[in-house]
């Protein structure tokens, strides 16, 4: 046997990075989501795509997957690494101030929605017990699916963000009693069952925070230990043995794998290393999670959608019709607005990939017919495959309803600063953002910012600064700040597309308006330049004169002379940004 033949999966492997560095990045090229890219060359080249014509074209077996429970126990990673990385970018504290979201929305959304959709599973002749199962995880949304989408957008951060991730989160805490429930049914239940729920429930809460108290007192002396060495290959096994080893302990306990390295983000998002350990654990991450999309293509049995085609549509569409319906009611009645309550709804009417977990246990243990359950699966298969369009249709068909209906509450109304003039129109109120206001509230110079982060913008509220939350590349939030009677616009997100957006936004609709802008890099700020702003400055830039002031001063220059020549300096190099059409008209 060739020593290369032993490597498991290396078929598998190779056929996924060909998906992964070629195929998936064409079709991002013509504007097609990274996940629905995975989903499609999923259902491609497994089993039920070009996999059914490899036996009579052995040629094809070379270009695809067909041993699906391999794949998939490599796939699970996927998921495990994206709810470390949720958790590294949580803390305890911003946590425990979304616990209304988190244990209240989020646990009438699972039990509505299971008690709905068990009831129609029981109306449809199944007996009582599958009613629960289906309904159960059913209730559930894919995880892995919307937070991807989410942070790809960049909207993480944003209402529907964390409406979204509250519910979810929640959805993972109940996978637990769930699974444990379905033992239970399977086993016929007893006189005893809600005693032994209770008791599981109270093992799950004290391993949780068994782990979070050790992992407290041995994470951040670990850490340290190995920044120590200086050395990338250990810090990256540490960051490897925290979210591994994590999710080992909690499976062990019975609990998710998941759940455990969610735990291990939010012990190391308290810690100095957060930022690096982001960076090592990001390509992890995404390529492990397309893995799991692609997982969820090749799982899709299309030839059973062609021997049932309407009951399957109807089902899909029943799904996200239900469980759409009750979370944005739900949402609403949590004080969402409405553009919001609906996007969510649709965002999350989906099927889980604990639908499979679920459904694939209750089938073992004679809770659903085989057929029922293969029914479901590839319903729920379906309905995360058409995720991307649906999410895609509801963002549209919100700003719909937030342009026609609603007047979002944080928003400054028009009335409020009637009259203003000769100010200063602050787009970001972040860390750079946030200097700039300070200095202009200190110089007694009026200012109205707009931020889209809700942290920020209670932050500065409570300090009494006139911060609101608004979408700058809006014309219309613009106008309500009275942008066309402001002394200036200043810019400081992030997000450099954003930047360019408000930008242009801001020039079409007032071309005299003076437009300052933080740039990320030299070629950000050169694009800035060409689209009419009149100062730019790169964040490069400043960091590299102020270095550059202090050697200067240390090798005894003055500071006059020093000045003097960073002025130079600055000059030349904002004068190399702008394009050659600048000095004209």
């Amino acid at each position: 046997m060739n020593e290369h033949d032993s490597i498991p999966h290396l078929r598998e492997i190779v056929v996924f990075l060909v998906a992964a560095g070629i195929v998936v990045p064409a079709l991002s090229r013509i504007r097609v989501s990274p996940v629905l890219g995975y989903l499609v060359v999923g259902a491609v080249i497994g089993p039920f795509g070009l996999g059914l014509a490899a036996g009579e074209l052995p040629w094809l077996g070379i270009a695809t997957i067909t041993d699906l429970d391999g794949v998939r126990a490599l796939a699970e990673l996927g998921v495990i690494f994206l709810l470390f990385v949720i958790g590294l970018e949580l803390s305890i504290e911003r946590l425990w101030n979304m616990r209304r979201l988190v244990f209240g929305l989020g646990s009438l959304q699972i039990l509505v929605t299971a008690a709905v959709i068990g009831s129609i599973a029981w109306g449809f002749g199944n007996s009582p017990r599958a009613a629960i199962v289906l309904g159960s995880c059913l209730a559930l949304s894919s995880t892995a699916i919307v937070m991807q989408l989410l942070i790809e957008q960049r909207r993480l951060g944003t209402p529907l963000g964390r409406t979204s991730f509250s519910i979810l989160l929640m959805q993972d805490l109940a996978v637990v009693p769930i699974l444990f429930v379905v033992g239970v049914l399977g086993a016929r239940g007893g006189p005893g069952v809600g005693w032994a729920l209770a008791v599981a429930l109270f093992r799950a809460t004290i391993v949780i925070i068994g782990v979070y108290l050790l992992g407290r007192s041995i994470v951040r002396p670990l850490f340290r230990m190995v920044a120590r060495t200086r050395s990338a290959e250990l810090f990256m096994a540490a960051t490897l043995l925290m979210v591994i080893g994590t999710a080992a302990v909690t499976a062990a306990a019975g609990l998710s794998m998941a759940l455990g390295a969610f735990l291990a983000g939010l012990l190391l998002a308290e810690t100095e290393y957060r930022h690096e350990i982001d960076v090592y654990i990001e390509p992890f991450k995404g390529l492990l999670l397309g893995l799991f999309f692609m997982s969820v293509g090749m799982g899709i049995d299309y030839r059973t959608i062609l021997d049932e085609p309407f009951w399957i549509a109807a089902s899909v569409v029943g799904l996200f019709v239900i469980k759409s319906l009750i979370t944005g009611t739900l949402c609403l009645m949590f004080k969402m607005p409405r553009h919001t309550s609906l996007e969510a709804g649709l965002l999350l009417g989906q099927g889980g990939e604990f639908a499979f977990v679920v459904v694939g246990l209750a089938m073992t243990l004679a809770l659903l017919p085989t057929e029922t359950g293969q029914f479901m699966l590839i319903v729920a298969g379906l309905t995360m495959l058409v995720t991307p369009l649906v999410a895609a249709s509801a963002s549209r068909l919100a700003e719909i309803v937030r342009r026609r209906f609603e007047q979002d509450d944080d928003e400054p109304v028009a009335g409020e600063f009637a009259g203003i003039e000769g100010h200063v129109v602050l787009v970001g109120f972040g860390r750079v953002g946030r200097t700039i206001g300070m200095v202009l509230d200190a110089e007694a110079i009026p200012f109205i910012a707009l931020d889209l982060d809700p942290a920020n913008v209670a932050a500065a509220r409570e300090r009494g600064l006139p911060v609101f939350f608004g979408d700058a590349s809006r014309a219309d939030m613009l106008g309500r700040v009275h942008a066309d009677t402001a002394a200036a616009l200043v810019l400081t997100p992030d997000d450099a597309d954003r930047t360019d957006r408000i930008v242009r936004v801001a020039r079409t609709k007032w071309p005299e308006l003076p437009i300052h802008a933080r740039a990320r890099h030299r070629a950000h700020a050169a694009r800035l330049m060409a689209l009419g702003t009149e100062r730019v400055v790169p964040e490069t830039l400043e960091a590299g004169l102020q270095l550059a002031g202090g050697l200067l001063e240390s090798l005894g220059t003055s500071e006059d002379a020093v000045r003097q020549r960073l002025d130079i300096q600055r000059e030349l190099e904002v004068a190399e940004l702008a394009p050659p059409a600048a000095a004209v008209g």
